[in-house]
């Protein structure tokens, strides 16, 4: 087997040959922390890359292979994990500088279940200031940059996990998302990204996150592994009181039951959003593949009220009481922070009870929106993103001719869902100018299976895993 081959291989085969003794896992590790290596200087999708955590890690699988031991779902299967979350011995930086040289003494429990399941941890993924902007840039060195054009965004904030998967720099990736982090980078860099239900999978070892919306969820080049990796995060935990106890169902044996039968709606802009033309033109073709695969597909008059005050509302008041006491009142802490991290620290300091409350109000509204389109249809789908990935540093002024908000108008469709806690999936569905473009699949509460069973219907009429930027 050459080394492409390994670089491209999904999860799930790279285990069988693992399994089967083909590969080991210390082959299989060496060669993606070379590739790492090779590749990151110019993408800067690591923080951290854990050579000698690794490689034992990948030791011990490796000896548990030769002596038979019973072995995980993910054994030897090398993952990465955003710098948001604690891992045991490697560095966790928060994309911040003031958290630049902390090293946790324990796993966060999302790196607990991976490393239960055999994984090994690779390193950690670019991520702004505590996971706060669209896309990747903070304080402790050059931004996050976009396989597919290096002059161009990977997007955020999982925008390293976005970058890594796309060039080919692991098979599994653990993001975040609390208004789109996983859904914007896999849409920007062309891989699959799922959102899942709020409270799905547990919140507990980290730094920063939104209670109310973020989420943490699977990031790879094949849905079927996500399917794998959200079997593993999933399921209830004392830890996170917040988290569902609701049974969690087999993804795996669900996720290739295509989409015959299933009532799907299709909204080019949710009633309120500007969309590229070429984009909306490659999501609206990527619509009617599923419905060529057996789905009733409907463009019904959906026009939703966009709620984005209500949205930055909680945000800023639920990042200040997260990250307040040791990001800001302490101004020696504060001159450390990005522009957009005090921005939101700033913003939500000033935050009412009247205030909160009232957005709160707007997203009960919000979610019975949703609910009423759900009663109709089993799945709703739109571009994930209105537009390509845009030049670094150079969000959009303006879409299809309309002006939006210059940080958060590139994202209408991703951040409603955070706030009625449903699931989501950017699936990749085509190009634009050469660069990727996603199909956003949102799913009522605990769809996951419908998620994914969509999500692979398209995956395997319109194969897109073949496809390899150019800087891999």
């Amino acid at each position: 087997m050459t080394s492409q081959d390994l670089s491209w291989l999904p999860a799930w085969r790279l285990r069988e040959l693992i399994i089967r003794r083909q590969v080991s896992p210390v082959e299989v590790t060496r060669h993606f922390l070379e590739r790492i290596d090779r590749l990151n200087p110019t993408l800067n999708a690591f923080l951290t890359v854990a050579h000698e955590v690794a490689l034992e890690q990948a030791r011990e699988a490796e000896q548990a292979l030769l002596r038979g031991e019973p072995l995980g779902p993910l054994h030897g299967i090398p993952i990465t994990v955003k710098d948001l979350f604690f891992t045991r011995g490697i560095r966790t930086t928060a994309g911040s500088l003031l958290f630049k040289d902390f090293v946790p003494q324990e796993d966060s429990l999302y790196v607990e279940r991976v490393r239960r399941a055999g994984a090994v941890v690779l390193g950690k993924t670019n991520t702004p200031e505590f996971g706060l902007a669209g896309s990747t840039e903070n304080r402790l060195g050059e931004p996050c940059r976009n396989p597919w054009d290096p002059s161009r965004t990977a997007g955020g904030s999982s925008g390293g996990a976005g970058a890594a998967a796309a060039a080919g720099l692991g098979p599994l990736h653990i993001g975040s998302d609390g208004g789109g982090s996983i859904r914007i980078p896999s849409s920007f860099c062309g891989v699959f990204g799922l959102k899942p239900t709020q409270g799905r999978v547990p919140r507990y070892g980290g730094i920063g996150g939104w209670p109310l919306f973020s989420q943490v969820g699977p990031m790879t080049r094949d849905v079927r592994d996500a399917a794998l990796l959200l079997q593993v995060l999933a399921g209830y935990d004392r830890r996170d009181p917040s988290s569902l106890r609701a049974p969690v169902p087999d993804y795996l044996a669900e996720v290739d039951k295509g989409v015959r039968g299933l009532r799907i709606a299709w909204t080019p802009d949710y009633g309120y959003a500007p969309v590229e033309p070429a984009v909306r033109e490659a999501c609206r073709r990527a619509a009617l593949v599923l419905a060529e695969l057996g789905a009733v597909v409907e463009e019904p008059p959906i026009t939703l009220e966009e709620p984005l005050e209500a949205f930055l509302t909680i945000v800023g008041a639920d990042t200040y009481a997260v990250l307040g006491d040791i990001a800001w009142d302490d101004p020696s802490k504060r001159r450390l922070l990005t522009p957009y991290a005090r921005e939101v620290l700033q913003n939500g300091r000033m935050v009412t009870a009247k205030e909160y409350s009232r957005a709160l109000q707007v997203r009960i509204r919000f979610i019975a929106a949703l609910e009423d389109i759900f009663e109709r249809y089993d799945l709703l789908v739109s571009p994930t993103m209105p537009i390509v990935a845009f030049p670094l540093g150079q969000p959009p002024q303006s879409i299809a001719g309309q002006p939006v908000h210059p940080w958060l108008g590139y994202f209408p469709f991703t951040y409603p869902i955070n706030l009625a806690g449903f699931t989501a999936a950017s699936v990749p569905c085509g190009f634009v100018d050469g660069l990727p473009v996603g199909l956003h699949i949102v799913g009522r509460p605990l769809a996951e299976p419908l998620v994914l069973r969509a999500a692979r219907a398209l995956e395997m009429a319109r194969p897109w895993a073949g496809a390899k930027p150019p800087l891999a």
